[in-house]
């Protein structure tokens, strides 16, 4: 049976290239092939010899995403919808800034959880996405945006940092997720430091200990959106599963065991959760924990819901105003990609999403 060549641990190359009856000192190459010159095709690996190149094809398959859109906006920003070999089709976002280049990938084609404001979760869940899938993402991204000048020391990637925040939730995905972060986070693969790498879900609460158990250092980013269950609910369905109490006590334990900072992010919606009211209630709610981070991030308005807009930016500043006096660590996010549909789920829907 083949194993998918991006489904490959990096340290595992050597036994199952020996295990096949291949030379395992190939391996590096390999590697060098996959996550230094991004080939997409074993016929481009010249450094290998054809007859070994056929093998490859048969035993360590490629399958990489096709281009089918790309949108780019003022401020760099560009999002991609790659298609897959069934016909189904995701998004993934490659953000620059001042000495980074951030990609936020995808977990799930389309997403169940159902979030007023996402437009992934418009069209319901299709299925989760193959460990494979997530990390051709990311290959993709690197052949279409790494050059040698951008490329970090001590890896190919011009990427420094990874964010699971696109289409779907990792948790519900959570071990095919996992496997992908790890392959992308080996110092004979990809090598993206761990601190580097996000994982942010919509609070499924027991992948906060399994997360725990794991013993790595990617960091953790919690959708909180509202500061109360009442509103909470009616916002994000998963709260009727996993109320704030109940979340937020994850959180805190995910803290003492890792020693790692949760970050909290909340969209400001106009009229629904940006009062002072609802930042005062925010304060109080997170004092029960240990630490924590808040990004605070505009809405970007969704085409489904015409009726959710952003805040003006004097009622968000005055939002962060009261988070900051609280003396909680918190950051006003600027929405970055407007023009280039960067809300998740935006360009999937318009090239018409399969409903399942």
């Amino acid at each position: 049976m083949s194993t998918p060549a991006w489904r490959v641990l990096p340290d595992e190359w050597k036994g199952l290239l020996a295990g096949r009856g291949l030379r395992p000192f190939r391996a590096d190459q390999i590697l060098q092939c996959l996550y230094r010159d991004y080939i997409q095709d074993w016929d481009l690996a010249t450094t290998l010899p054809k007859d070994f190149r056929e093998t490859l094809k048969a035993e360590f398959p490629l399958a990489p995403p096709t281009l089918l859109d790309r949108t780019d906006a003022a401020d760099g920003t560009a999002k991609l919808l790659l298609g897959l070999a069934d016909g189904e089709s995701v998004e993934t976002v490659v953000i620059p800034a001042k000495g980074r280049l951030t990609q936020c990938v995808s977990s799930q084609v389309g997403c169940a959880m159902g979030c007023v404001f996402c437009a992934s979760g418009s069209a319901g869940l299709v299925r989760s996405l193959a460990a494979e899938e997530i990390v051709g993402q990311v290959m993709a991204a690197q052949a279409l945006f790494a050059t040698p000048e951008n490329r970090r020391q001590g890896s190919g990637l011009c990427l420094t940092n990874l964010v699971v925040m696109g289409m779907g939730e990792p948790f519900a995905n959570y071990d095919e997720t996992l496997l992908a972060l790890k392959i992308l986070n080996a110092g004979r693969g990809p090598n993206l430091g761990a601190r580097h790498i996000t994982i942010s879900t919509c609070g499924i609460v027991p992948g906060f200990a399994r997360l725990a158990a794991e013993g790595l250092q990617f960091e953790l980013s919690v959708s909180l959106h509202a500061p109360n269950d009442e509103l909470r609910s009616r916002l994000m369905p998963v709260n009727r599963r996993w109320p704030i109490d109940e979340l937020l006590d994850a959180c805190a334990a995910y803290t003492r065991q890792t020693g790692r900072v949760v970050t909290f992010e909340y969209t400001l919606v106009r009229g629904v959760n940006d009062s002072r009211a609802c930042a005062e209630e925010l304060a109080r709610r997170l004092r029960r924990l240990p630490d924590c981070k808040v990004n605070l991030i505009p809405l970007s308005p969704v085409a489904h819901r015409p009726d959710l807009q952003t805040p003006d930016e004097s009622v968000q500043l005055a939002f962060l105003d009261v988070l900051m006096k609280a003396r909680i660590q918190t950051m006003l996010r600027r929405s970055r990609g407007k023009d280039a549909s960067a809300a998740c789920g935006q360009l999937r829907l318009r090239h018409g999403a399969r409903r399942p």
